[in-house]
């Protein structure tokens, strides 16, 4: 197969219109080329250079995946209109907030645009619009105009079910940096006013934590209190004797008990595998029971570990365990969900 003519050195490493293409002096037939990827009317995506992929192998799955994504907004951005922005579940993907997989796997393939005046839905291939005239706050980061993350949140009100949204909620204020304050998100639900939703969002809003450093930890939390044990502190600093301070996922402080989760990458990274090791080593010294989770573990178990561990520490639950699970069951409902690798450090 013949080899297609390489394009201009302006238009190789970056997505461009067509028109643009056209004005560089780029036949249409190049244009029409296996090479360049048409995702949205009137525009080309080449593919990335050799610089481009070594650098996105560096990068971990999570990084690799809002590259991409970034990737293909930064072409629709070629051809969005100024009134509009990128939301929902795009948004979020932007803004590091977790989703469920499904939806994540949607971004691959569609944009989430809103038009943020009220007017015309955006509408073509590969583009899922909405309109609004609630005034969200727009920020730009990359280049890219896009919800404010309290205002993306509360756009996923009508995608997520509760824990999923209290999970992208947690996000928002958690670790390693919160992305923004109680306070806008507030607002932003105030502005989201009774629109389709907003029950959820202020029975979520009452969930939020802050310093929850990943997914997991939310869900487990949730799966713990709605079994009626006490509700732990998330990613709280716990001093050891040794002079030491470091995090604990989830930590029931008063009776000495720690619930972590251990991801993918403490079996694949050698190094924070031993720090993690010298770690626990120092809170069983110290006294703490450390119960650890993975992806693998039961809602049935975790609860059971965790509800035992408690007992033998002192913990007595006044509450019958079938009231308590049937009156935080109907606020917080059980799913499940994926994690992606992420990893703590001592302080």
């Amino acid at each position: 197969m013949r080899r297609p003519n390489p394009l201009p050195a302006t238009l190789r490493s970056a997505p461009f219109r067509a028109a643009d293409g056209l004005s560089a002096g780029v036949s249409p037939r190049r244009l029409r080329a296996r090479d360049l990827e048409a995702p949205f009317h009137g525009v080309r995506l080449p593919p990335p250079s050799e610089g481009e992929i070594a650098a996105h192998a560096r990068l971990d799955e999570a990084a690799r995946f809002r590259a991409r994504v970034g990737r293909r907004c930064a072409a629709y951005a070629l051809v969005m209109a100024p009134t509009h922005a990128f939301a929902g579940a795009t948004a979020a993907v932007l803004h590091g907030i977790p989703l469920p997989r499904g939806l994540e796997e949607q971004c691959e393939s569609t944009v989430h645009v809103v038009a943020v005046d009220g007017g015309r839905a955006p509408r073509g291939r590969g583009v899922r619009g909405t309109s609004t005239r609630a005034a969200p706050r727009v920020v730009v980061r990359d280049g890219l105009r896009m919800l404010s993350p309290e205002d993306t949140w509360c756009s996923l009100a009508t995608s997520l079910d509760l824990d999923d949204l209290i999970a992208a909620g947690d996000r928002l204020l958690g670790l390693p940096a919160p992305l923004t304050s109680t306070a806008r998100i507030d607002a932003a639900i105030a502005r989201h006013g009774s629109r389709a939703g907003a029950g959820r969002l202020r029975t979520a809003r009452a969930h939020l934590r802050a310093n929850v450093f990943s997914r997991p930890e939310t869900i487990a939390r949730l799966r713990l209190v709605r079994a009626g044990l006490p509700e732990p502190l998330p990613n709280a600093v716990i001093e050891l004797r040794s002079g030491r301070r470091t995090r604990g996922d989830l930590v029931f402080r008063e009776f000495r008990v720690l619930v972590e989760y251990d991801g993918e990458q403490h079996l694949l990274d050698s190094r924070q595998w031993a720090i993690d090791v010298a770690r626990l080593n120092d809170l069983a010294q110290d006294g703490w029971c450390v119960i650890r989770v993975t992806r693998s573990t039961s809602e049935e178990e975790l609860v059971a570990r965790t509800r035992r561990a408690l007992i033998e520490r002192g913990w007595r639950d006044r509450a019958r365990p079938a009231d308590s699970n049937r009156r935080v069951a109907r606020a917080i409902p059980a799913i499940r969900v994926r994690r992606r690798g992420t990893q703590k450090r001592d302080e």
